[in-house]
């Protein structure tokens, strides 16, 4: 019996162009899309450089308000390999984190968290750990 694969992660968004340019900023490339639900909504694959298609961003058609993130969601998790000198490179894409890094414990690897143009959360992770 094959070993279960975590294939990707899917969040909806309400703009293309804005949700594109962000999660580019943070080194995800366009893998793929189709239209889905009866031709209703456009579906796009992205996934990092070496690594397989895992996140897809779903754009409804005809859709403004803005999804509720709820409280059950938590964070996407990406690893980097220096903190600080990715956060300057993200800054000169108006991305700032929520609050300055700090070691998620003690001895553990600096995070701090992101949001994409739709709320949603992005766990950054100093490289050498893995904080949750």
């Amino acid at each position: 019996m094959p070993s279960t694969e975590l294939l990707h992660t899917m969040v909806r968004i309400l703009d293309e162009e804005r949700s594109l340019a962000f999660y580019r900023a943070l080194g995800f490339e366009e893998r793929g899309r189709k239209r889905v639900g009866g031709d209703t909504a456009t579906v796009i694959f992205l996934g990092l450089p070496g690594d397989g298609d895992r996140l897809e961003l779903t754009l409804n058609d005809g859709r403004t308000e803005p999804y509720d993130v709820g409280t059950g969601y938590g964070h996407i998790a990406l690893a980097v390999p220096a903190l600080d000198q990715e956060l300057a490179r993200l800054a000169g894409y108006d991305i700032h984190p929520e609050k300055p890094p700090y070691a998620s414990r003690p001895g553990g690897s600096r995070i701090c968290f992101i949001q994409d143009p739709d709320g949603y959360r992005i766990e950054m992770i100093e490289a050498g750990g893995r904080a949750g």
